[in-house]
């Protein structure tokens, strides 16, 4: 396995679990779960760093999808940088 190819393979890891924790918001008490906590575990460093940027619109939270697709985009750029340079 290449260094691209497990680069993606943990972004698609990591979006997935991102997905799996917006999801648990659905469900009363999702959070406080096993699994719930240990999302929030992996998941909240990396959405705390959205925080200050208000992408709250009424009801609905768009941090995790902005967060996704941050990590797509620089995933995607250092695919990039990485095949320009081997």
């Amino acid at each position: 396995m290449t260094l691209t190819n497990l680069l993606l393979k943990g972004v698609e890891l990591y979006s997935l679990l991102l997905v799996i924790y917006a999801l648990l918001s659905w469900f009363p008490g999702g959070y406080q779960s096993t699994i719930g906590k240990i999302l929030s575990r992996l998941c909240e460093p990396y959405l705390s760093l959205f925080d200050r940027m208000n992408l709250h619109f009424g009801p609905v939270d768009f941090t995790i999808m902005a967060a996704i697709l941050l990590l797509n985009l620089a995933s995607n750029g250092l695919v990039i940088l990485i095949g320009t340079f081997l």
